[in-house]
């Protein structure tokens, strides 16, 4: 009787939870694998089953560019994040005295209280041909006539940067600090420079939470949407951007079906590259 009590106990906590994961998730991500089976053929959705759709995503050139211009931008997105965020981070735990690096914190967590849409159009207006950028190198006579810098892969990695780098100086930071200071004093005793101790011992133990910022850099950036339709406009479309020109203009719901599970491919196979730091088993 106690073990059916805890049995109902444990399903009444759960299941909630379940449910919800079931009903927003899983049914959801059942039914767009289905429609990415299917196809739209003369205006109207033909449900026999066929990898067509899998088959013309990789076989066109136009649509295949979309997944490679996503994952270097997301790559170069990473790398610059990441050297910019490591120092911040060492700086914020290491350099900033105890009672001033909460009020660092808050400074570092102030581009996540403005909306991301109004900072992507922030980016905008600055390097626009009327913008901040443009009206300097006019007045310092650099050139001539305005220059927009938007519309380009540069504009959307650099609107990515703005916002990454904070997250990842989070995390980065939130590892950083539960470094004993024992080690590095054990390391100095033993004749270790502080650019030896930091080789060998802070980097290698902050490792993890590079490795989680970073993981969540590609991922947002894979599927992020907004910041390449603004600064990077349709110069060099990413995936994203690709899935939402099938359901805007041309309605073919299959084919966006099948890009966006091609989508979710990638960043399963990202995530079990990093599970090793996210703490995940494999099976």
């Amino acid at each position: 009787m106690i073990r059916a009590n805890s049995r109902i106990k444990g399903w009444g906590f759960i299941g909630p939870g379940l449910l919800w994961t079931l009903a927003f998730f899983a049914v959801p991500l059942l039914i767009m694998a289905a429609y990415s089976l299917f196809q739209r053929v003369g205006g109207r959705i033909v449900t026999d089953l066929s990898l067509s759709n899998y088959i013309a995503f990789f076989s066109k050139p136009h649509q295949l560019n979309a997944l490679v211009n996503s994952l270097e931008v997301t790559l170069i997105t990473t790398i610059i994040s990441v050297i910019l965020a490591y120092p911040l981070a060492y700086i914020l735990a290491f350099r900033v005295p105890p009672r001033w690096q909460r009020i660092a914190l808050m400074m570092a967590i102030l581009p996540f209280w403005t909306s991301y849409v109004v900072r992507s159009y922030s980016w905008l207006l600055v390097l626009s041909g009327n913008g901040v950028i443009s009206s300097v190198l006019q007045w310092l006579g650099i050139v001539q006539d305005p220059i927009s810098f938007a519309n380009s892969r540069a504009a959307t990695v650099l609107g990515f940067v703005h916002f990454f780098t904070m997250l990842l100086t989070l995390t980065i930071f939130a590892n950083l600090v539960q470094i004993s200071p024992n080690y590095r004093k054990a390391a100095a005793d033993l004749g270790a420079s502080s650019w030896q101790a930091f080789w060998r011992i802070t980097l290698p133990l902050s490792i993890p939470g590079v490795m989680v910022g970073a993981f969540l850099t590609i991922v947002l950036t894979l599927g992020d949407y907004i910041t390449p339709q603004i600064l990077g406009g349709f110069r060099e479309v990413l995936l994203p951007q690709a899935i939402m020109l099938q359901i805007q203009r041309l309605a073919d719901f299959p084919m966006a079906s099948a890009m966006s599970l091609v989508l979710m491919v990638v960043i399963s196979i990202v995530f079990l590259m990093f599970s090793r730091w996210l703490k995940i088993e494999r099976l």
